[in-house]
């Protein structure tokens, strides 16, 4: 008798997570690819297809014998992405129930395990996702409010404070490392690729100023003073996104869970800490997520498919995930 299994799928903007589990908790294949984000990559489709084959393959099943998926896609912000989300997750057989939506969801059912609470999520892109007490979706978005702490905003940032002169002497050694990184000798030479937009491509763009990001964070750990203004003002935007979805909730105490390479970062993460400890109109926790977003995924999953995710599923499950 061929297994059954549920899909979960982490599509972010960078790289794409799928797993494949067993109703009994145990994990049959694992895949990654890249961007799933179409807005972000032209291969988008492609990534998330190829990682879908990949692991019904390594689990050795067809897809007929997929019994429910769930996708999580950065990119997906409305309604009307619904159409594009499905066709990502269009192959021959694969007719089971799905479950669509973005990936800050199935990042929130994995980090606090459908509970009630905050996720921010900063890395590729950034959101900042709740669920309250009677169930209701929440995102800064609604407020029409922005944090822009993605990798590529704070590089942009420490980029333009660089040529608008807002540097000191402690910022020398990061200067010139961001020059090298641009391959320029002097800040007006780097003035001039911006004034030239950079980089025509968009996506070529983005990614060269995503790359650049963990170089602002690793030079706000060393102490320069214009990598910690630039993390400064992201932990600023992260904290007030974070306090208006936290007015929604009930309780006077709101659980909140960091997701991504910036809000994880060590010296973000500490900032943002001591931001969210002083008192307003809620108390603000921060934990450890309990599952990575794939296995939120698959939480999801097991729901549409109408079988219960107890205690033994998730700690099978937890002990499965890879590093």
């Amino acid at each position: 008798m061929a297994e059954r299994i549920v899909i979960g799928i982490d599509g972010g903007g960078t790289t794409t997570r799928i797993m494949a589990v067993d109703p009994q908790g145990r994990m049959l294949a694992y895949a990654e690819e890249g961007s799933s984000n179409p807005d972000k990559d032209p291969n988008a489709k492609e990534h998330v297809q190829e990682g879908i084959r990949k692991a019904l393959s390594e689990a050795n099943v067809d897809s007929g014998d997929v019994i429910a998926l769930c996708a999580g896609f950065a990119g997906f912000d409305n309604d009307d992405d619904s159409s594009w989300a499905a066709e990502f997750t269009a192959l021959p057989g694969l007719s089971c129930p799905k479950v669509l939506v973005n990936d800050a969801v199935v990042a929130h059912a994995g980090a606090l395990m459908n509970q009630p609470g905050i996720v921010a999520i900063s890395g590729t892109g950034s959101t900042i996702f709740g669920v309250n007490e009677d169930g209701r979706h929440l995102c800064n978005y609604d407020f029409h409010h922005y944090a822009p702490t993605a990798a590529r905003f704070l590089a942009y940032d420490a980029v333009y404070q660089i040529i608008a002169g807002n540097i000191g002497e402690q910022d020398e050694s990061f200067v010139q490392a961001a020059l090298d990184y641009w391959n320029v000798a002097s800040i007006s030479e780097l003035a001039m690729v911006g004034a030239s937009g950079f980089i025509a491509d968009y996506v070529e763009r983005t990614l060269k100023f995503g790359r650049m990001g963990p170089m602002v964070t690793a030079a706000a750990r060393e102490g320069c003073p214009v990598a910690q203004n630039v993390c400064g003002t992201a932990v600023t935007a992260l904290n007030d996104g974070i306090r208006l979805l936290g007015r929604c909730f009930a309780s006077d105490v709101v659980n909140v869970a960091l997701i991504g390479s910036v809000a994880r970062d060590p010296y973000v993460q500490a900032k943002l800490e001591q931001a969210l400890s002083h008192p307003t109109n809620k108390s603000y926790r921060v934990v450890e997520p309990a599952l990575p977003p794939a296995a939120g995924a698959i939480l999801m999953a097991m729901e549409k498919a109408g079988i219960s995710a107890g205690s033994q599923f998730i700690e099978q499950l937890k002990n499965q995930i890879p590093a």
